[in-house]
């Protein structure tokens, strides 16, 4: 079950809000008077639509996430039957469904007659209409809609009960002391206090036996009463004593402290019963610290053995207050429990002729035990060393010393430290501590290493310095390779510049929060290009000489161009052989004006009636010469919301003194 994960039901004026709201978000009004009417229709017909389709959204999800009574197992179906009364569940389910297909109707219908609607004004009367009347439709499932959230609520707070695991059930009188075993063997923090009808509801903890988990329900109190007299509190326990697969321990106050007679207690048994059937059943004697089963009077004491007479039923004895017996009724519960839930899955189902135990045949059928040929008997091996072996005794002086003695003597834990290679199987014992394990033939690394390999390294090393103070290696043929040896360098200075290259990039792209820039966009001058290029190797001499060849090429062309002459490029030489012209003189004859260039009147100050609007007129032209900033920064294009709150909620016209505008 999955009642904790139901969704909550919001109340009418919230779905209200809700639906009305995403409407608005997610459809704008961005009508106007000039518009088409085909463009209109389909604006106000879409508003209908998503408001229908919202509201049937979220009736479906109301809807499916609740349980199917008709799906749930007995036990769960009988529970929410006693505490909400499931046919007041169905209908209020059944309003909620019968809301969502009334509210596809009236969207059907608003939409044919925006279909055929003429004008701006009666469109928007359509619509208003359409949502009125689904929103009239919700109001009425005001209190559905409530009954629904408590019915969720009261949901999530009941315990997860699995009804097919292993299951200890615990009933009995009020104040017996069922809340007490349960707190005393599990981790449930059941309510304890001394007085009747404490726990008001089924409460479930769990605890571990023979790594299975098993879980322990503890029930309300039971009153010796007609079953049409029992409350909702009784009924859970009678709904669980009828429906769960479980041990059932049936508590017996034989103090009488808890208000009941031994007697009322007896007959109370008898008279549930018939619920236990097909179940084990065992009678706990509860708080045994303050009168036992000998202090009875004898007629109690038969009465109690008429209980368990016919051999169904198991007595247990126990006390909650000092725990005597409490752990081991559990234990025997369990173990019971366990091999009866495996004799049952043995003996389930029936075999082809009928006969029932079909399962445990087929296990069987699959056990194949292996006997010696020839009839041969094989007696049983037992090592004389094991025959011998005395059995250990804490007490006993010359017992054995274990490891967990030799910890103790030592210190204890975390003081010394078991060794555990002594126990190693190894062909020679002197290899349970070499600190490299074996790898091969019993040896490891530290087996094929030279003893003498130190001494060896040093006399090689002092050889070397001696042959090379000799100038042994100071040889004519290496004289020789010096290019070689230049080119090596330089392969491995390119190499190291291709390094900090590689890492000068990757530092540029780990900067995450910066846009990269465009690589045309990163200007670099011809003296940079220049000293890369030396500094990879590269001779650059002739691509200075080309590139300066193309930059007086190109000058010279737009000179000849500004002097109103098409000559051929070559006549340049007969200008050079007057001499160069000093920077000066160029950036004079550059900047004087020409008759050709200037214009007969001054742009600047004619049409301007004095220097405020002359002043106002060079900022409305700068402003419209300013060029698109597309260097990775915010710009005109970026989208930017200025106000604090976005459009759709102060959009729309207001009424005075309202400040509702749906």
């Amino acid at each position: 079950m999955t009642w904790k994960d139901i969704q909550p039901v919001p109340t009418a004026q919230e779905f209200i809000d809700i639906v009305l709201s995403r409407t608005q978000r997610r459809l704008p009004t961005q009508i106007r008077a000039g518009f088409k009417i085909s463009r209109i229709r389909a604006f106000y017909t879409r508003k209908v639509k998503f408001t229908q389709e919202t509201c049937s959204e979220k009736f479906g999800n109301i809807v499916s996430s609740f349980p199917m009574l008709a799906d749930q197992h007995p036990f769960h179906r009988d529970l929410m039957n006693i505490l909400y009364d499931a046919d007041h569940f169905k209908v209020a389910l059944g309003q909620v469904s019968t809301a969502k297909h009334l509210i596809e109707t009236i969207s059907r219908d608003y939409v044919r007659l925006l279909k055929y609607s003429q004008s701006l004004f009666q469109c928007k009367q359509l619509k208003r209409a359409a949502l009125g009347r689904m929103a009239t439709l919700i109001k009425r499932l005001k209190d559905p809609l409530a009954y629904l959230d408590q019915v969720r609520q009261h949901l999530a707070r009941l315990p997860d009960i699995n009804p097919t695991t292993r299951t200890l059930l615990v009933a009995g009188f009020p104040n017996v002391g069922k809340s007490s075993f349960v707190r005393s063997v599990t981790r449930a923090d059941t309510p304890v206090e001394p007085y009747a009808f404490t726990t008001k509801s089924l409460f479930v903890g769990h605890l571990d036996y023979k790594y299975l988990r098993y879980q322990v329900i503890d029930t309300p109190g039971i009153l010796d009463h007609p079953l049409e007299e029992m409350n909702t509190i009784e009924m859970q326990s009678v709904t669980a004593l009828a429906h769960l697969r479980a041990a059932v321990c049936f508590f017996i106050d034989i103090s009488e402290q808890c208000g009941y007679s031994l007697q009322a207690q007896i007959n109370l048994f008898k008279s549930i019963k018939p619920l236990f059937s097909n179940k084990m059943v065992f009678i706990v004697l509860n708080k045994m610290d303050l009168k036992t089963i000998e202090d009875l009077d004898e007629e109690m004491q038969i009465e109690l053995q008429n209980l368990v007479k016919s051999g169904d039923i198991e007595l247990l004895k126990a006390s909650c207050a000092t725990q005597d017996g409490v752990q081991d009724v559990k234990n025997l519960v369990c173990e019971r429990l366990l091999t009866e839930r495996v004799n049952q899955k043995l003996k389930a189902g029936t075999g082809s002729n009928g006969v029932i135990g079909s399962r445990l045949s087929e296990v069987m059928s699959r056990i194949h035990v292996a006997q010696p040929l020839n009839g041969v008997t094989r007696e049983t091996f037992v090592p004389e060393a094991v025959k011998g072996l005395k059995k250990y005794d804490k007490n006993d002086p010359e017992r054995r010393k274990l490891a967990r003695d030799e910890e103790e003597a030592n210190g204890g834990a975390g003081v010394f430290n078991v060794d555990l290679r002594r126990d190693y199987i190894l062909d020679d014992s002197s290899w349970k501590y070499d600190r490299v394990p074996e790898i091969v033939d019993g040896k490891n690394v530290y087996d094929y290493i030279d003893p003498d390999i130190d001494a060896k390294l040093a006399a090689l090393e002092e050889e070397e310095e001696r042959l090379e103070k000799e100038g042994y290696y100071d040889s004519e043929e290496e004289m020789e390779d010096e290019s070689e040896v230049e080119v090596l360098q330089k392969a491995e200075y390119i190499r190291e510049k291709h390094k900090l290259i590689r890492n000068e990039a990757q530092m540029r792209k780990s900067l995450k929060n910066r846009a990269m820039l465009p690589r045309k966009a990163i200007k670099k001058s011809f003296s940079q290009l220049e000293d890369h290029l030396d500094q990879l190797g590269v001779d650059t001499e002739d691509i200075n000489l080309r590139g300066r060849a193309q930059v007086r090429e190109t000058r010279g062309r737009s000179m000849a161009r500004s002097r109103g002459t098409t000559e051929d490029p070559d006549a340049m030489d007969v200008d050079n052989t007057l001499g160069p012209r000093s920077a000066k003189e160029r950036l004079r004859s550059q900047s004087r004006p020409r008759e050709r260039s200037m214009g007969a009147t001054n742009r600047r100050e004619d049409g301007v009636t004095d220097e405020t609007a002359r002043t106002k007129a060079e900022m409305v032209a700068k402003l419209g010469q300013r060029k698109r900033n597309r260097m990775a920064k915010a710009g005109e294009a970026d989208r930017h919301i200025g106000a604090t709150m976005p459009k759709h909620l102060f959009s729309g016209k207001r009424t005075m003194g309202k400040t509702s505008r749906r």
